[in-house]
């Protein structure tokens, strides 16, 4: 499991005080970067080989300006061309939001998906969440 952590910031605030909910999809992203890093150690984005195809968030709690944000993430599946990524943010110690992003091992010359390699099924592996 990895773990982030995240201030609020004012701008991310709607009309009601909350932080805004196009905000933690974000949050998510910036917590997936250890995961970048297993197919680019160097973060080299055009080596970057992985895209989205799906996202999910479930708000469970107000998330408020002001008290600091920690986002916990690991691997929930790993299939033969993409896998699941697994999030849970917290704020002061209370579940806030959680959700999952499907990525797909993409072959960018040739348009299409293709199989993850077995070095990154097995690093993949290594922070799998336990059912």
């Amino acid at each position: 499991m990895f773990t982030a952590r995240f201030s609020p910031r004012v701008y991310e605030t709607d009309a009601f005080g909350h932080i805004n909910n196009t905000v933690v999809p974000c949050w998510f992203e910036a917590a997936r970067e250890p995961i970048f890093r297993i197919f680019t150690p160097e973060m080299d984005l055009k080596a970057l080989n992985i895209i989205i195809a799906r996202i999910e968030v479930d708000y469970v709690a107000q998330i408020h300006y002001g008290h600091e944000v920690t986002v916990h993430t690991g691997i929930a599946r790993i299939g033969n061309s993409s896998f699941v990524v697994w999030h849970e943010a917290f704020q002061r110690g209370q579940l806030v939001a959680k959700g999952s992003v499907v990525h797909v091992y993409f072959d960018f010359s040739q348009q299409k998906s293709g199989p993850l390699p077995e070095p990154l099924k097995a690093a993949l592996k290594e922070h799998l969440r336990a059912e």
